[in-house]
């Protein structure tokens, strides 16, 4: 059942007292709640989830309150509307679901130690406090806390500690906030801190299993991240700190909590001697992403989570324009490129794919919002195009408008739109309600025909695919003048082809730059010109040729196999988005193959007439000076050499290994789990096996731990596979956080998928009940659908997860999953001859 009515329009908060005693000897809280607000009605609602609730006052008078475990609330009658003041004391269990108010566990020494932590987005808040626990209704706080203290520790929250009393930690009151960014944390810390030039203190926190110089990084990017975004935004950062805090269990990747940000360490802290330059890349944009929250999400919030994208869209883009500006050697947004633009593509084609924005009002669908292809890289990709559009100006002119209209209060799409477009002087909400509105995408048809250059639009699915017949505003970013900014219509007639190339003097094209999402076809005539001039393409322009022939070829409108045939063209490339966009499209041949096959050795081949001329030229190890793009290939043709069975690279990465045995860690973070993965896959034994496991027990680095995670799941050896899944639901080996990783990893050894497909069917119940409260859940189904291929798998997936489709916040996965499968079964069935007899043809 869902709420009816949202409680903010019985009940208008406006100030909060929170008092809490927590103590994690006992995994105890005891609270009390003081409200006062405007009631609208003689009974209203407050949000409580696994409260026990002791005592309820009115205006210092005791009332007897309903539950209603529908709405996950109490009903609270009132002896009148206007001001009100509630104040409700309860109890609560202090829980290990990593939602509300959980602990986080580590070891120093080998000594267990823990600290409290708080994650409130979605609607988790409710497990902490009574409130109304909806974006609208913000509210003031002052917060208390009180915890079973231990000489050294410390506490931290939104804002400034202001005194300490009995043992009870008083804070600073907050601005004008929403609940479900309330955050606090406490515990054995440590800390580095700076302050920006306009005065904003900025901190890094983490525990002290970590070494000190290991918040170097964090803290440098977050200070000039805040620092560019007051310059862009021209709003001042509106608190007087800035904290960032990692996490030792946190399901999330990071979470953009007013004042105190919260992330995983490995989104956090990091190596500074020994951290591969793509990390250091991952590191730094989420922490741009969060702090572009403070602003853009905070200050003003959506004002119902079917405008999530407000939040995550906008971050999603603004992490890349801090990043770039900061760093801009660092070509970060190449990055969006072979990240977020392929994601979405890929997502959005499948029928049934929500919309950006969707009306949602339970709070499991909620949490399944947080689409990560749709609400984040499709929405970021929509804003991409919106500041392509109307440049840089306007969207700061308008931004700046958009935060003094409705600084620490809410907003909609449409006040977004209506800011920037009449700084742009554009009616952009027609533009963009025909992405934000609809599902989906379209494929731009170019064509010659009858001597006429021709650009059609159509709905461009992967799979079964219903044509709606919707269009969109599509700005095409050609490069021939003659053509329109943006394509409203089904379809537009150029001109006579001739006289247009001889004009232009150079091949026609469509979404120069990859920004506008949408993939482009080309008829045989304009694609054999583009093809005929490829090295005149930027690197950008070739991984969008391969994406979309990538794509095209999913969708059925062309043939793998003519793929396959443009593969080696690009091979040579010094540039790492060419190697992603080519890589990629080689790494899904291998679902084409049986394992172990005499097509699957040939795939090996040519595997290696990919990568081999590249493997020589990088070899290994990283070299002084290299550039950014070449670190960022060598992981891509090392893979495909390991693939591919190459001695030599088999037998470097073992002496790599032998050499460094005693500090595997040390390794060059860079090429480190190809070395691991090399040697698990063709040395190990249960000896090498048990230190890869025990070292990953042991370590703090959170990318060495992922390194071995990912390596320990390549062994082809039973018994090992045998001993993964056995420590699957060991808390004190694989943290809850980390198992979805685990769990992919196991699946994608072709030795170990059975293991791993029958784990998780037998033990759903305890998966649900550990994981199944935040929003990362679903991803389990969706990691099992990108693997799978095969007709045996489809059935077995139907026959297990079509029953759970009731399930509230499962069933949209599990339906578009269902088709997702489908789709690529039905290609390898269809195409399999096709793409084997190409690869054959290649490397003869």
């Amino acid at each position: 059942m869902t709420e009816s009515t949202h409680l903010y329009d019985l009940f208008h908060p406006a100030h909060y007292d929170i008092y809490l005693d927590i103590n994690r000897e006992t995994k105890q809280i005891s609270g009390k709640t003081t409200i006062t607000g405007d009631a609208l009605a003689t009974t209203i609602g407050i949000h409580q989830k696994f409260l026990k609730i002791q005592q309820v006052t009115v205006d210092g008078k005791a009332v007897t309150v309903t539950d209603d475990p529908a709405a996950e609330a109490i009903r609270i009658p009132v002896p009148q509307t206007g001001n009100v003041t509630l104040a409700i004391d309860y109890t609560a269990p202090l829980t290990d679901s990593m939602m509300g108010i959980y602990p986080s566990y580590y070891d120093v020494n080998g000594e267990q130690k823990q600290i409290i932590g708080t994650q409130f987005e979605t609607t988790a808040a409710r497990q902490a406090f009574p409130s109304i626990d909806e974006p609208e209704a913000k509210a003031t706080f002052d917060l208390a806390i009180k915890f079973d203290e231990q000489p050294g520790e410390m506490v931290i929250s939104n804002m400034p500690e202001t005194k300490v009393e009995a043992g009870v930690h008083y804070f600073d009151t907050t601005v004008k906030m929403s609940t479900y960014l309330i955050a606090f944390a406490f515990g054995d810390l440590q800390s580095k801190m700076t302050t920006t030039k306009s005065g904003v203190q900025v901190g890094v926190f983490a525990t002290k299993a970590h070494q000190a110089n290991e918040l170097d990084f964090a803290l440098d990017i977050a200070k000039r991240s805040i620092e560019f975004y007051e310059d862009f935004y021209q709003t001042p950062y509106p608190l007087p700190h800035s904290w960032q805090l990692a996490l030792p269990d946190f399901s999330a990747g990071a979470m953009e909590n007013w004042g105190l940000v919260t992330y995983r360490e490995a989104y956090l802290v990091l190596d500074p001697d020994n951290t591969s330059f793509e990390t250091k890349q991952r590191v730094a944009t989420v922490i741009a992403h969060e702090l572009a929250h403070q602003w853009f999400g905070d200050l003003v919030t959506m004002k119902w989570w079917d405008d999530l994208w407000l939040n995550e869209s906008f971050a999603n883009m603004m992490e890349y324009v801090a990043i770039d500006a900061i760093e801009p050697d660092w070509h970060i947004w190449e990055v969006f490129q072979t990240t977020e633009a392929p994601m979405a593509l890929q997502r959005d084609a499948t029928d049934g794919v929500q919309s950006v924005h969707v009306q949602v009002e339970d709070p499991a669908e909620i949490d399944a919002l947080f689409d990560s292809a749709i609400v984040y890289a499709k929405g970021a990709r929509m804003l991409v195009m919106v500041r392509a559009l109307i440049g840089d100006d306007a969207l700061r002119t308008g931004l700046k408008a958009y935060f003094d209209a409705h600084k620490f209060g809410n907003a909609t799409g449409a006040d977004l739109w209506s800011a920037l477009g009449t700084a742009a002087n554009m009616d952009l909400k027609s533009v963009m309600n025909s992405w934000l509105e609809q599902p989906g995408y379209p494929v731009l048809t170019a064509a010659v025909v009858d001597g006429q250059l021709t650009v059609t639009q159509q709905q461009f699915f992967i799979g079964d695919g219903t044509d709606a017949k919707r269009q969109w505003q599509v700005p095409l970013s050609s490069n021939y003048a003659e053509v329109p900014e943006l394509l409203t219509a089904s379809q537009v007639t150029l001109g006579t082809y001739a006289d247009l190339r001889q004009a232009n003097g150079q091949p026609f094209r469509l979404n120069v730059g990859n920004n506008s999402h949408a993939i482009v076809k080309y008829d045989d005539t304009l694609l054999a010109d583009i093809l005929d001039h490829i090295t005149e393409l930027t690197a950008i322009d070739q991984l969008q040729l391969l994406q979309d022939q990538r794509l095209l070829a999913e969708g059925r409108q062309i043939s793998y196999a003519d793929v396959v045939a443009l593969l080696p063209r690009f091979a040579a490339s010094e540039a790492t988005v060419v190697n992603d966009a080519l890589y990629q499209v080689a790494g899904n041949l291998k679902k084409f193959v049986t394992p172990d096959s005499d097509a699957e050795k040939q795939l090996q081949q040519f595997f290696d007439r990919l990568s081999a001329a590249q493997v020589d030229r990088l070899g290994w190890t990283p070299k002084a000076g290299e550039s950014n793009d070449d670190q960022l290939t060598r992981p891509y043709v090392l893979s495909a050499a390991l693939y591919a069975k190459n001695a030599q690279s088999v037998a470097a990465a073992h002496e790599l290994f032998t050499a460094n045995r005693d500090n595997l860690a040390g390794l060059p973070a860079a090429t480190r789990y190809y070395v691991l993965a090399n040697e698990v896959t063709n040395f190990s034994d249960a000896t090498v096996f048990d230190q890869l496991l025990t070292d990953y027990r042991q370590a703090t680095d959170a990318s060495y731990k992922a390194d071995l995670c990912a390596a320990l799941t390549t062994t082809p050896d039973a018994k090992l596979i045998a001993k993964l899944i056995a420590v699957f639901e060991d808390a004190a080996t694989v943290k809850p956080q980390d198992l979805r990783a685990w769990y992919r990893g196991v699946l994608a050894n072709a030795k170990g998928q059975q293991a791993a497909w029958d784990w998780i069917r037998q033990d759903w119940a305890w998966l649900e009940a550990t994981v199944g409260g935040d929003m990362e859940f679903t991803t389990f189904i969706t990691v099992t659908a990108a693997i799978f291929h095969t007709p045996e798998r489809l059935a077995e997936f139907k026959e297990f997860f079509e029953p759970k489709i009731p399930t509230p916040g499962l069933g949209r996965e599990i339906k578009m999953d269902t088709k997702v499968i489908a789709s690529r079964v039905a290609l390898v069935e269809d195409e399999k001859a096709a793409v084997n007899a190409a690869v054959a043809q290649v490397v003869q």
